[in-house]
């Protein structure tokens, strides 16, 4: 099948229409088994088929009652990896015109738009930095008045989730800095802020007048033409939803943009950069096509293939198998990991896991909410997550399956697909069977039914370990 032929093919598979899906009503299987695979990680997928997968088929007892199915979204981001914001999503990271060799001032306040406060407040603005700056100076809104700066104020600039102020500024009646605009300015410690710093300022003040704040809604954001994102803005100044609680921004910072010529040379780069990633694509277009062709075992959704997408591939899958297949128990799990279906089929009958409303798997309890990094939460206001199962495998019932499926539409993701489950979940409480044999982390435990985090070779090596021992952690024990 040639690229434009399969392009055609895919589009045509991903409408999600009655007369999409093959409709293999035939056929039941006791577990669907669902591995998330990224579209590169063809090496992972290959070790999988000579692995358990291999094992799985040539089973007398087992090739006919189970079906595996590999989770693949069916585009490639078409932003290259440098140019996105961050590796794991797909968002162009949109900075054009930087402001170059000058001091910007990160926001700016139209004609009458303070209001002051009558009580002690604490006002914020959390940002994201996209290219690296340097913060030269804090700074707080002032009222015009013939008695000049009457107000005590402390400015704090965090870096997200730490207890200690990067640095402070403040200011009084004697010591109010240097006015700029409609704003009083100190300078701070210069160091850079790199790409993918997050941070939050912080204007405090116990006087029964101290903070003026500035109108959310007549607060200009300066981001110096992409290289700083307010997160809680959108397009040009503060949203509603941030005015919740607070009257407004009372101050800012001023800051310069750092490697500016090596931001330029990168800027200009980009036409070349994106050709090369677009020619890449077809061929993984092209290559895809092939192995699904191959091996038939290839779900492709209608998903583009990013870090952050893999919840929507997930719900897409439950939608594939709902829409096709019948079955009874799906197991969900990630192409890095060893799998031991007989171990799987083993414990399931002997706890008589096979009923409705079931979610069997090794559950994190408590798990606080990461604000930063890969794993990143912005979405989900808690300090902590509802139980949620490990990734490397867990498996639910069909009436679990049935109701995400019918609710795809509108269940919201999140950071990850084993968080967003469990947020879901939370919904309709399932009857949850603990079980530590679904490993959370790269170990060897005897009895295992799932371990994660593997290279290529390491799960042949894993595999091949069975072989000689049954087991394979009872082979390093010999």
């Amino acid at each position: 099948m040639g690229l434009g032929m399969w392009l055609k093919w895919r589009d045509a598979h991903l409408a999600y229409s009655p007369a999409f899906f093959p409709q293999w009503k035939s056929s039941h299987y006791d577990v669907v088994v669902g591995v998330l695979s990224a579209r590169s990680n063809r090496e992972l997928r290959d070790a999988i088929r000579n692995t358990w997968l291999k094992h799985l088929l040539r089973h007398p007892a087992l090739s006919q009652r189970v079906l595996v199915k590999f989770i693949i979204g069916a585009r490639g981001c078409d932003v290259p990896v440098e140019d996105r914001e961050d590796p794991y999503s797909c968002r162009l990271l949109n900075i054009s015109n930087p402001v170059l060799n000058q001091e910007i001032e990160a926001f700016s306040l139209s004609e009458e738009g303070s209001s002051g406060l009558s009580e002690a407040r604490v006002v914020s603005v959390s940002f994201r930095v996209l290219h690296p700056i340097v913060i030269t100076s804090l700074g707080v809104f002032y009222e015009a008045s013939d008695e000049g700066f009457q107000r005590n104020i402390t400015v704090k600039l965090y870096q997200a989730e730490q207890e200690e102020a990067l640095f402070t500024a403040r200011f009084s009646p004697p010591s109010c800095g240097v006015q700029v605009n409609k704003l009083w300015y100190k300078p701070v410690e210069q160091f850079i802020l790199p790409e993918s710093f997050e941070g939050t300022v912080v204007w405090e003040s116990q006087d029964l007048h101290g903070l003026v704040s500035g109108n959310l809604h007549r607060v200009t954001v300066h981001d110096g033409g992409g290289v700083l994102r307010i997160i809680t803005a959108g397009e040009g100044a503060l949203p509603h939803e941030f005015m919740e609680g607070v009257e407004g921004v009372a101050g800012g910072f001023i800051y310069t943009i750092q490697e500016g010529d090596a931001l330029l040379r990168s800027l200009h780069s980009r036409p070349q950069r994106l050709a090369d990633h677009m020619r890449s694509l077809h061929e993984e277009d092209a290559l895809l096509s092939e192995e699904s062709s191959v091996h038939g075992d290839i779900v492709f959704v209608d998903v583009v293939d990013t870090y952050r997408n893999v919840p929507a591939k997930l719900l897409n899958f439950y939608r594939w198998t709902v829409e096709t297949t019948s079955f009874s128990l799906l197991l969900k799990t990630d192409d890095d990991c060893y799998i031991d279906l007989e171990s799987v089929f083993k414990r399931i009958s002997q706890k008589s896991l096979d009923g409705p409303n079931v979610w069997w798997g090794n559950f994190r309890l408590n798990w606080a909410v990461d604000r930063t990094g890969k794993w990143q939460e912005l979405e989900y206001p808690s300090p902590a997550y509802p139980a949620f199962a490990c990734g490397s495998g867990y498996v639910i019932s069909r009436d679990i399956v049935n109701w995400l499926a019918s609710n795809s539409g509108r269940l919201k993701t999140y950071q990850g697909e084993d968080v967003s489950m469990g947020i879901w979940m939370a919904a309709i409480g399932p009857r949850r069977y603990q079980d530590s044999l679904w490993l959370c982390e790269k170990t060897c435990e005897t009895g295992m039914l799932s371990s994660p985090q593997y290279s290529p070779h390491e799960l042949t090596e894993l595999w091949e370990l069975k072989g000689v021992c049954g087991d394979p952690c009872q082979c390093a024990t010999r």
